[in-house]
C-alpha cells in the first residue's frame, strides 16, 4: 500500500471543502458521530460520580479551590481520550483512501462489500478482517452508546444513575441499558442499512 504521505498532512491541515450536498452531510456525520452523548452524559455523569463516592473529592461549592486542579485533570482526560479516538478515525479514514477509493471502490453498502473490495489487498483472509473489525467496534461502540443513552434518559427523570450501584439499587437505570442494547441488536435484524442510518 503506497501512501502519498505528503498529500495526505496536506490535506488533513488544508482540506479542499465543497458545499454540495454529499459534502456537508458527509460533515454533518462525522460531527454528529464525534460530539456524541458520551460527551455531554456519561462523561459528566462520571465526574459528579467519582466526586459523590471518592471520599476526597469535594463539591466545588465547598473546597473551590481545587477547583483549578479538578478542571485541569479532566481537561487532560478529554484531550487525550479525544485525540486518541480522532486519530484513530483519521487513520481509519486513511487506510480507506489507500485501500478501497485509490481502486475505485467509493461506495459501500454492506460488509460483504467492503470485504470483497478488500480481497485485493487482504486475500483470503479480508472477510475475516472485516468480522473482526465488525465484533472490535461492536464490543466499543454498543456498550458506550446503551450506557449513554442510559445515563441521559436517566438524568432527565430522575433515576438513580451509575454503573457503580447495583443492578437493584438503579433498576431503571440498567433497564435502560438493557432496552438501548436490545434496539441496537434489533436494527440489525429489520434490515436498516447501518451506513444510511448514520447519515
Amino acid at each position: 500500500m503506497d501512501v502519498p504521505w505528503g498529500r495526505v498532512i496536506a490535506g488533513t491541515l488544508w482540506p479542499s471543502l465543497a458545499l454540495g450536498q454529499e459534502h456537508v452531510i458527509a460533515i454533518v456525520a462525522v460531527l454528529g458521530t464525534t460530539i456524541s452523548p458520551y460527551c455531554f452524559f456519561w462523561q459528566a455523569s462520571q465526574e459528579a460520580q467519582e466526586e459523590r463516592t471518592d471520599a476526597t473529592q469535594h463539591p466545588l461549592t465547598e473546597a473551590p479551590a481545587e477547583g483549578p486542579a479538578a478542571i485541569a485533570r479532566m481537561r487532560a482526560d478529554t484531550l487525550v481520550g479525544m485525540g486518541y479516538g480522532c486519530a484513530i478515525a483519521l487513520f481509519i479514514m486513511i487506510t480507506a483512501a489507500a485501500t478501497l477509493h485509490a481502486h475505485g471502490v467509493t461506495d459501500i453498502q454492506t460488509s460483504a462489500q467492503a470485504a470483497e473490495a478488500l480481497r485485493p489487498i487482504a486475500g483470503d483472509f479480508a472477510y475475516l478482517a472485516v468480522a473482526i473489525g465488525i465484533i472490535g467496534i461492536g464490543l466499543l461502540a454498543v456498550p458506550v452508546l446503551a450506557g449513554s443513552a442510559a445515563y441521559a434518559v436517566g438524568e432527565a427523570m430522575g433515576w438513580t444513575t451509575g454503573l457503580e450501584r447495583l443492578p437493584q439499587d438503579a433498576r431503571a437505570f440498567y433497564a435502560a441499558i438493557a432496552v438501548a442494547t436490545l434496539a441496537g441488536t434489533a436494527i440489525n435484524f429489520l434490515g436498516i442499512d447501518p451506513i444510511r442510518a448514520l447519515f
